[in-house]
């Protein structure tokens, strides 16, 4: 059983999107009936290698057989990143798969989704280290990724293809946010051998 989450939000996202704060709701849940589980979301910074660097460094210190990883978007890609380098399983959720590329546009000022006065640089090198970082599955048996066809930001072909061999929910329609996330929470809780919120707290 997975003791030890961690959960990686996308580019200009943050802690406070509805699906972390949606694993969190479950993990305080099942805390409170005595599960001793420790969830990790933390505001990750616009550089991709210090990002991966924060985030190793945190779950190099978990128990090695006891850690995961969630990620959406482009935390859907530091997620790959961590289950190739530490071999934890990983829940990837409309996953980034050319990083680089998809992000080069986005050289200059950004804002959060989440708080419009939360401002950062994205740095021309920054496209750098996601090419630096470059990563494929290479232990299928590892992953699960959702997959929504409705995705308006990302290519769900593209998706399917990088992940092709590995435990998959291809999501008719939905959006790049996965807004229907609740109806899949029960597939993500059953991957990580947790059991399912109880109904009359589910909402």
């Amino acid at each position: 059983m997975i003791t030890h989450l961690a959960y990686l939000h996308g580019f200009r996202s943050s802690p406070r999107s509805f699906k972390a704060q949606r694993m969190q709701a479950v993990v305080n849940q099942l805390n409170a009936g005595g599960a001793g589980l420790t969830y990790w979301c933390p505001q990750l910074p616009p550089s991709p290698r210090e990002a991966v660097e924060l985030v190793e460094r945190e779950l190099r210190t978990w128990p090695a057989d006891q850690r995961a990883v969630i990620g959406s978007s482009l935390g859907g890609f530091y997620a790959t990143v961590m289950a190739e380098r530490l071999g934890c399983p990983a829940i990837v959720i409309n996953p980034v798969v050319e990083p680089a590329r998809d992000l080069a546009r986005y050289i200059g000022e950004q804002t959060s989704h989440h708080d419009p006065d939360d401002r950062f640089f994205f740095r021309p090198e920054f496209v750098e280290e996601l090419n630096a970082l470059e990563v494929r599955p290479t232990r299928p048996e590892r992953y699960f990724a959702l997959i929504a066809t409705g995705d308006e930001v990302l290519d769900w072909r593209e998706m399917q293809a990088r992940y092709a061999a590995c435990p998959m929910r291809v999501v008719q329609g939905s959006d790049h946010s996965l807004r229907d996330f609740d109806a899949w929470l029960p597939e993500v809780l059953i991957k990580l051998g947790w059991p399912a919120p109880k109904r009359d707290q589910h909402r």
